[in-house]
């Protein structure tokens, strides 16, 4: 099989689809990999690397489709590339189709044959090539959450980390590989964590693994609202595999919300879990360009002061 491997091209996209180390099991198999140059310099992988693996470096993304007739990618195909697929390609990468219609008509005229990894499931109906980039995303979401909150941030007098001196942050998350990673985050840093979840089954497990030291609340709206508009950090990790999730605001609340409160989600699994009023995303310029896909919103734009402003 010819199998290729071009250099992402979305903004602040930093990953590689293959590893030196993929490379080498697949040519060690009789497989022809091709490699665009320049491909994993952005997370210290060099062509020299890809070379002694065994790939064949090629100096463009189009010298690698027109070779190649399976695709390894991290992200979508953006549109100068899904202009190359043909018939004879197949597609091996994160899609995210569901709020995609440009995307999905583009795949679809071109013939080819596309797999989205995080459709892709085990025999136990999991999500094993979801899963790693959840986990990732429901640790940073914390870190960076924490950062958000920081004084020098424009926040009020709230401390993400537990000590005497100081109140701890309250977090709500919910259940997911996402949730769970983020729970084991906030309850590391010290803070009063709240967990809400429509599986029964997954609030028990983590009531058993965590006891006393987080709440656990099946989902409710009346209960959910409760909990966002008195929590300091909230991760967004609901997962509809295949679709869009709903969509809540706390715009609507008829309860007030904390001053200096952020609403994190994860763009891995495409949650539009709110979309509040008022101005854009925060730029977290430190997060973007470490590629962590982690999106911040202020739960209340109109009362958030903002960051300081960047040097």
């Amino acid at each position: 099989m010819k199998i290729g491997t071009p250099k992402e091209v979305k903004n602040h996209e930093y990953r590689v689809g293959m590893t030196p180390a993929a490379v080498h099991e697949l040519t060690g198999h009789g497989h022809e990999v091709f490699v665009e140059t320049g491909a994993g310099e952005a997370i210290g992988f060099s062509d020299r690397d890809y070379a002694a693996a065994g790939a064949q470096l090629l100096d463009s993304a189009r010298a690698v489709f027109d070779a190649a007739s399976l695709i390894v990618k991290v992200k979508e195909l953006q549109a100068t590339e899904r202009a190359w697929l043909t018939p004879d390609h197949t597609l091996f990468t994160y899609l995210h189709l569901a709020p995609d219609q440009a995307q999905t008509d583009d795949l679809v005229n071109s013939g080819a044959t596309c797999i989205a990894y995080e459709t892709v499931t085990d025999s136990h109906g999991r999500l094993p090539l979801l899963a790693p980039m959840s986990e990732v995303a429901g640790r940073m979401a914390v870190q960076a959450g924490a950062w958000c909150l920081e004084k020098s941030m424009g926040a009020g007098a709230c401390c993400s980390v537990a000590s005497p001196a100081f109140p701890v942050a309250g977090s709500r998350s919910l259940a997911g590989v996402v949730g769970e990673n983020a729970i084991a985050m906030a309850v590391g840093l010290g803070a009063r964590v709240t967990v809400l979840d429509r599986s029964v089954d997954a609030l028990r497990r983590l009531d058993h693994r965590y006891g006393n030291r987080i709440t656990t609340l099946f989902s409710t709206a009346h209960d959910l609202e409760q909990a966002v508009t008195e929590a300091d950090l909230v991760v967004g990790a609901v997962l509809i595999p295949g679709a869009a999730t709903p969509s809540w605001s706390p715009a609507t609340w008829s309860g007030g919300c904390r001053r200096a409160a952020s609403l994190w989600m994860s763009p891995l699994i495409r949650a539009a879990v709110s979309k509040p009023p008022g101005p854009p995303p925060m730029p977290i310029r430190h997060f973007w360009r470490k590629a962590w896909y982690i999106t911040a919103w202020p739960i209340c734009p109109a009362r958030w002061p903002g960051p300081r402003p960047w040097p």
